[in-house]
């Protein structure tokens, strides 16, 4: 049954706890080993649904990431002694929230402390696309370079911009503290409800309509839920400023891509920034990857030192507390 993991320490009175990937920071495997019997998937890539399936029979707690789909079928599989789910991410789209509910199966997810690493990506990522750093650096090694030359290279800045920001919650209002740095006009949002926060960065509540008119550049920070699949669609790119810039570091899933895709080719918008595709990983034959007034990262934007491991830490203590009968640092309600 636990064929192809890697047993982290082993008493029959404790709980078992199964990881599943081998990768996963350590000071966050270190604080299971020491109350739990943890088994963990000997790969450093996702585990096949299949061997999932086969993995957490009779286990306690799940440890997961983004890429592990927690249906039914593993609900099914891990059988009623199932307490927990911890993934280490502050998206949850991936696990039946609604049958762990009806199982009273509790998840633990890691909000806030990838906050700064995820805002400060969404800036990169925004200023690389904006300054078309990617074309810079390969003319520079290709011979492109040839002379100083007035309008080459030039892309649109910060200064002075409207920045539209869809999704106001800990990374959007993060994000919209980094870009208020870079003097911008205007900072506007577009949520389910007022932010008290915003007044901190005197940014505007409007419509999703008025942001995508009025806005230089377009920050997707907007959970994945069924009122966000694919809002930005064919309609939304074609409401932008043909000027504009379009970022995504929230989910792939909130972007029809097919629109984006047509949206790049015809220049309906400048450019976009993606750190987060559909699917993950993207296909290297995607179109995407053809176009130049595109940039897409590896969905990188928790991914500094020191979030990873307070991430890793916290998923560890939502298993652990709801593993003890006790509170969760960051339960899913």
């Amino acid at each position: 049954m636990f064929d192809n993991v890697v047993n982290m320490s082993s008493s029959a009175a404790r709980s078992r706890v199964y990881i599943t990937r081998s990768d996963m920071p350590e000071c966050g495997v270190n604080l299971l080993k020491k109350e739990c019997d943890v088994k963990v998937w000997d790969k450093a890539t996702p585990i096949p649904h299949a061997e999932l399936l086969k993995a957490v029979v009779g286990v306690n707690g799940i440890y997961c990431s983004l890429s592990d789909k927690i249906d039914k079928e593993v609900l099914d599989a891990a059988g009623p002694d199932l307490k927990v789910i911890g993934t280490i991410s502050v998206g949850y789209d991936h696990i039946d929230v609604q049958e762990c509910t009806k199982r009273r199966i509790r998840i633990g997810y890691t909000p806030d402390v990838l906050t700064a690493a995820t805002a400060e990506l969404t800036v990169a990522l925004l200023l690389c696309t904006s300054r078309r750093l990617p074309e810079a650096m390969h003319e520079a090694r290709t011979g492109g370079w040839v002379s100083w030359a007035p309008t080459w290279m030039t892309g649109p800045g910060l200064a002075d911009a409207t920045v539209g920001i869809v999704g106001f919650g800990r990374i959007g209002q993060a994000v919209a503290r980094r870009v208020k740095a870079f003097d911008t006009a205007r900072i506007l949002y577009n949520n389910r409800s007022e932010k008290p926060e915003a007044k901190e960065t005197g940014a505007v509540k409007v419509s999703f309509d008025e942001l995508l008119a009025q806005s230089d550049f377009v920050i997707c920070c907007a959970a994945l839920v069924p009122e966000t699949k694919e809002l930005f669609n064919k309609q939304a790119f074609e409401k932008m400023k043909r000027t504009a810039i379009f970022i995504n570091t929230s989910r792939g899933g909130t972007v029809d891509q097919n629109a984006l895709i047509e949206a790049l080719q015809n220049n309906t918008i400048r450019a976009a920034g993606l750190d987060v595709t559909t699917p993950e990983p993207l296909p290297l034959d995607s179109p995407l990857f053809k176009l130049k007034n595109c940039i897409i990262l590896p969905h990188i934007g928790s991914a500094t030192i020191e979030a990873r491991n307070l991430m890793s830490e916290l998923t560890a203590k939502n298993i652990l507390g709801a593993l003890n009968n006790m509170e969760m640092p960051a339960e899913l309600k």
